[in-house]
């Protein structure tokens, strides 16, 4: 089955559920025309149904080749993307001065799903261009930005993020890649990069590369690290292309999954380094290319919740489609579908609600960060900002562990066929595996929510979202609707079991480190359940309060999150305050 973006959904979550549509009514967006949202996602959809999602099987199958230095994607792939560059995709949410639409970061986020969801490997590329986008925007001098701003906004030419190296993962600040200064300004760069996503490719006749590294006279470890621009081709006075730059790949990797996206190793120095240029201040690349990581890991949680949503649709057709069986107390001849089997129907809805869920919080982390730049009230954007801080480490973590989840789930539902590449649920399980990864590891993203944005402020932002959340739950236990069943009762129950596991974690991050740490993630969980299942909520009483044809649908959704998954807040305040010491005795039984 091909891909048909949920534009309903969307919407709702959106504008209620994230609160798009109370952000233009505070004025938080100036004169954006909330309407055109709609006419954006359809378009989106469309383009997604007939150009990407065809070609996603084709990418899987085909992969990448590399000959000589140069790298050819799969059929079709370079001809999508131009396509996709002269529908304008790439410029969604660019700056308008230099040839972006200006359209909230809120909009791409919602298209950057429909791309992911139609093709999860083609979405990567743009998505690291983005954040290649913001970094220069933000950090780079205005030559620079005169030379290389307007064509990655345009889409013309690619960008990338290069700071891994073999021995320099998650530890950047052990990168051994280095600079120097020429006379004329410019730096050589030497060394070799890995992981490189779309690192090369033939899509487009330029790419410009954003890598970290350190000067000969830079201090040790992260504070000593400089962020440099290093194009594939240099460009002349008059704009066009001219000498090849010695940054080459020398290799990609064979993969699990993501078949169709050239993962590359770089090497830079073969012939006397690659020109660079630098961008911000030397010594500053940290602070530089986190511009660019806080754009990149909502942009892999949106990869969670696309790659969600299409195992989804395809298991829930595959449930209509297959025949097994027969419906309880059914009489005749004949099987049904497996879709009328009780615990098919439980993973289904399990799946379409954590989908959701996640969904609407990477939405919310979006929202926030357009109010952090957008509101004219320097209070209401420093509020929105810190907002967006604390919701980008459950945008990233707990969205794509869903990806993960739904992905199996799908598999699962289409029981044998599901082990079969053919049906393509298998796909989408394999493709969904590096979000968890890349970008920063999930168990990253828990550390970085309890030790920087839980302990903020002394939890300011943390008890300000609660309080929204609470707000939440009275207004459905007010609500005394049936069909919302023990929502308010369950949502209440985690609600304060998070509360209760927030104060505690709160307490120990100065004082006790390990404990803290060791109930990072499954704090990051509890905290992610419990807020999607009052976003989902919040979503059910917005339409019912629309008179939406498909409240009632939504109200079930909301009810299922609250009764069968929102419950296991309990057990995780548990695991967070009750399991530092077992963490502890690791030790003595893996290494004794």
């Amino acid at each position: 089955m091909t891909y048909r973006a949920p534009i309903s959904d969307m919407l709702l979550s959106l504008n209620h559920g994230a609160g798009l549509k109370a952000a233009m009514e505070a004025g938080h967006y100036g004169d954006f025309d909330g309407d055109i949202v709609a006419a954006v996602l359809e378009e989106a959809g469309k383009f997604a149904t007939d150009v990407l999602a065809p070609l996603n099987k084709v990418g899987d199958e085909h992969g990448i080749k590399l000959d000589d230095g140069k790298v050819t994607t799969a059929p079709g792939w370079p001809d999508a993307y131009k396509r996709w560059t002269e529908g304008g995709w790439n410029a969604v949410s660019g700056p308008e001065d230099f040839g972006g639409q200006g359209l909230p970061i809120a909009i791409n986020a919602a298209c950057t799903e429909i791309w992911s969801a139609s093709n999860l490997a083609f979405g990567l590329c743009p998505l690291l261009t983005a954040s290649a986008m913001e970094a220069l925007e933000a950090h780079g001098s205005d030559e620079l930005k005169k030379i290389y701003l307007e064509k990655l906004v345009s889409g013309e030419w690619t960008g990338t993020m290069q700071l891994t190296e073999p021995q320099a993962g998650s530890d950047v600040g052990a990168l051994r890649t280095r600079a120097e200064k020429m006379a004329d300004g410019t730096y050589r760069i030497k060394g070799t990069k890995i992981f490189i996503t779309y690192g090369e490719h033939d899509m487009t006749d330029n790419i410009v590369h954003f890598v970290l590294a350190r000067l000969p006279d830079a201090p040790t470890g992260t504070k000593g690290i400089s962020l440099f621009l290093v194009p594939k081709f240099m460009v002349n006075a008059d704009g066009s292309l001219g000498a090849r730059n010695d940054i080459f790949a020398s290799g990609v990797e064979h993969k699990l999954g993501m078949h169709a996206s050239p993962t590359c190793t770089m090497t830079m120095g073969d012939h006397g380094g690659a020109i660079g240029f630098l961008v911000g201040e030397e010594n500053q690349g940290m602070r530089c290319m986190f511009t660019m990581m806080n754009q990149a890991r909502l942009g892999v949680g949106l990869e969670g919740v696309g790659v969600a949503d299409r195992a989804y649709q395809q298991a829930l057709a595959y449930a209509q489609e297959r025949k097994q069986g027969r419906a309880l107390g059914k009489k005749g001849d004949g099987s049904d579908a497996i879709f009328v089997h009780p615990d098919v129907k439980r993973m289904l809805m399990r799946m379409r609600a954590q989908t959701a869920a996640a969904r609407t919080i990477c939405y919310a982390t979006a929202v926030a960060l357009d109010v952090s730049t957008r509101a004219n009230d320097p209070k209401v954007r420093a509020d929105a900002a810190a907002r967006a801080a604390l919701l980008t480490p459950m945008a990233k973590g707990y969205s794509t562990d869903i990806g993960n989840e739904v992905a199996y789930l799908g598999v699962q539902v289409h029981g044998g066929m599901g082990f079969i590449e053919e049906t393509g649920a298998a796909q989408h399980y394999r493709d969904a595996r590096i979000t968890t990864i890349y970008e920063g590891t999930n168990g990253i993203q828990a550390i970085d929510l309890v030790t920087r944005k839980l302990a903020a402020n002394g939890g300011a932002s943390v008890w300000a979202l609660l309080d929204e959340l609470a707000a939440t739950v009275k207004q459905i236990e007010a609500s005394n609707d049936p069909a919302f069943g023990t929502t308010g009762v369950k949502l209440r129950e985690a609600l304060e079991a998070l509360t209760r596991t927030s104060k505690w974690l709160l307490e120990r991050v100065a004082s006790a480190p390990n404990e803290a740490l060791a109930g990072a993630t499954p704090y990051l969980q509890q905290f992610g359940s419990t807020l999607g299942g009052c976003m989902l909520a919040s979503e059910a009483l917005a339409a019912k309060a629309d008179g939406n044809t498909d409240a009632s649908r939504y109200v079930s959704l909301a009810r299922f999150f609250a009764e069968n998954i929102a419950v296991q807040a309990g057990a995780l305040e548990r695991t967070v305050t009750e399991s530092a010491e077992s963490v502890a005795a690791a030790d003595a039984v893996l290494l004794g």
